[in-house]
C-alpha cells in the first residue's frame, strides 16, 4: 500500500527515473560517507586534542603562583584574572560550528570546575575558571582543540560529486535521446503520420528502432496493398454495374424497381468498402476548425431532409485533422443516427487538451456488452438496431473508429441521458 502511493511521487518519464537512479546513489554515498567522518574521524580526533588541552589545563591550574606565567607562556595558553560577574556569562559558539558541541561537552566533562565557554571567535577558544585563585579567564588557539579545516573533505566531496553528476547527466541524456526519438516515431505512425526516423543509440536501442522500422513498412505495405485490392476491385465491378443499370432501364416497371435496389446496394456496398479502406490513408493532417467542419455537415444533412441539428459548441480553436477522413467519420455516426432513430444532434466540445465530436440519436441504442463487437467490421447487430430502416455492410462504426484511431484518438460508445439512444463520441488529444 506505502509503495503505491509512493508510485504517485515518483516522475513518469523514463528520463526522470533514470536521473532517480543516478542521484540516488550519489546523495546516499554522500550521506554515509558524511556521517561515517563526522561521527568515527572528525569527532574521535576532536576528543583526542580536546584530552591533551585538558591535561594542559590542569597543570596551568595546578601550578605555583611563581612559575604560572612560565608554564602558561611555554603551553601558550594567556591566562589572566576576571570579575565574578564574568562567571555567569553564557556559552557562545557559531550556529554552524558543530565541533563546538563536541569541544563544550569534553571540556566540561574533564573539567567541571569550567563555567563558560566561549567558541563565538572562530580563531581562539576563551574559557571562565572558577579555580581556587579566583574566576580566570584562560584564551589558547582554537586549532589545538579541533581540526583546522574539517570541511575539507566534505567539500571535496560534494564539489567532485557535482561534477560527476552533471558530466553523468550529459551522457545519460545522450543515450537516451534514441529512445525519445523511437518514442516519437512510434506516437506519429500510431497517429497515421510517417515520421522519417533512422535507428541509432545503443545495441538494444538500435535493434528496437529496426524492429519499429521492419513493423512500419509490413504494416504499411499491408495497408497499400487492402487498398489497392479494393479499388481494383471496385473498378471491376463498377463496369458490370453499369451494364446492368443499361440493361434494366429497358424492363418493365414491375420487373426493373427490384433489380435496380439490388444494383444500387451493391453500389453502396463497394463504396462503404473503399471508404473503411481509405479510413487511414488519408494525406498529412492539416489545421481544421472542427466547428465550422461540424456545421457543414449538419447542413448537409439537414438539406438532405435529415432531421440534424447542432446541440451545443463548448470551446473555440483549430485542431489537427484530416478534413476528408474526419468528415467521413462523422457523416457516418450522423447517417447511422438518423437512420436508426428519428432525430440526431451533434455537440462540439475544444478544451486545451482534447477535442470531442458527439452524436446522439433517439433510436434503440447498443447494449452495453455489444458496443465493442459493434465498432468491429462487417458486424450487424440485429437485436440492437432496426434492420428495417434499411441494410448495412456494418462498416459505418468501423470507419469511425480507425478514423479516430488514426488521430491518436478512441470513439466511446454510450448512453444518451437526453434522447435515450446512442451517444457516440469522437475524443482525440490536441
Amino acid at each position: 500500500m506505502s509503495f503505491a502511493l509512493l508510485k504517485h511521487y515518483l516522475p513518469r518519464g523514463i528520463y526522470g527515473r533514470a536521473a532517480l537512479i543516478l542521484l540516488l546513489p550519489v546523495v546516499v554515498v554522500q550521506l554515509v560517507v558524511s556521517v561515517v567522518f563526522i561521527q568515527r574521524h572528525f569527532e574521535d580526533v576532536t576528543h583526542q586534542m580536546a584530552d591533551a588541552v585538558v591535561r594542559e589545563l590542569r597543570m596551568v591550574l595546578g601550578a605555583q603562583e611563581a612559575v604560572l606565567p612560565e608554564i602558561a607562556g611555554l603551553l601558550q595558553i594567556d591566562v589572566r584574572p576576571v570579575e565574578p560577574e564574568a562567571l555567569e556569562a553564557p556559552d557562545t559558539r557559531l550556529w554552524y560550528d558543530f565541533s563546538g558541541l563536541v569541544v563544550k561537552t569534553r571540556l566540561r566533562a574533564a573539567l567541571p570546575e569550567i563555567a563558560v565557554v566561549d567558541l563565538y571567535d572562530n580563531d581562539i577558544v576563551r574559557l571562565v575558571i572558577d579555580s581556587d585563585r579566583g574566576p580566570l579567564e584562560v584564551v589558547f588557539d582554537r586549532r589545538r582543540i579541533s581540526a583546522a579545516n574539517p570541511h575539507q573533505l566534505l567539500v571535496n566531496m560534494v564539489f567532485f560529486s557535482v561534477q560527476i553528476t552533471i558530466i553523468a547527466f550529459i551522457y545519460l541524456r545522450n543515450q537516451l535521446r534514441p529512445i525519445k526519438r523511437l518514442a516519437r516515431a512510434a506516437e506519429a505512425f500510431g497517429r497515421g503520420r510517417h515520421m522519417a526516423y533512422t535507428p541509432g543509440g545503443a545495441t538494444e536501442v538500435r535493434a528496437a528502432g529496426t524492429a519499429f522500422v521492419d513493423m512500419r513498412n509490413r504494416i504499411e505495405r499491408q495497408i497499400e496493398t487492402r487498398t489497392l485490392m479494393l479499388s481494383g476491385v471496385s473498378h471491376d465491378l463498377r463496369t458490370p454495374l453499369t451494364r446492368m443499370r443499361l440493361a434494366l432501364s429497358m424492363l418493365e416497371d414491375d420487373d426493373r424497381v427490384p433489380l435496380e435496389q439490388d444494383v444500387t446496394e451493391m453500389q453502396r456496398m463497394i463504396d462503404a468498402f473503399l471508404s473503411f479502406a481509405a479510413g487511414d490513408t488519408e494525406s498529412e493532417p492539416e489545421s481544421v476548425d472542427p466547428v465550422e467542419m461540424a456545421k457543414s455537415i449538419v447542413e448537409d444533412a439537414q438539406r438532405a431532409g435529415q432531421a440534424v441539428t447542432i446541440h451545443s459548441i463548448e470551446g473555440s480553436g483549430m485542431a489537427m485533422l484530416r478534413p476528408v477522413a474526419m468528415r467521413r467519420a462523422l457523416d457516418n455516426l450522423v447517417s447511422n443516427a438518423v437512420r436508426y432513430g428519428a432525430r440526431a444532434e451533434v455537440s462540439v466540445a475544444i478544451t486545451d487538451k482534447s477535442l470531442r465530436l458527439r452524436v446522439e440519436d433517439d433510436g434503440p441504442g447498443i447494449p452495453e456488452d455489444q458496443r465493442a463487437d459493434a465498432q468491429r467490421p462487417f458486424v450487424r447487430l440485429d437485436p440492437a438496431r432496426n434492420q428495417d430502416k434499411g441494410s448495412g455492410v456494418g462498416l459505418g462504426l468501423a470507419i469511425a473508429t480507425d478514423i479516430a484511431r488514426a488521430h491518436g484518438g478512441v470513439l466511446r460508445l454510450g448512453r444518451s441521458d437526453r434522447l435515450g439512444g446512442l451517444r457516440a463520441d469522437i475524443v482525440i488529444a490536441r
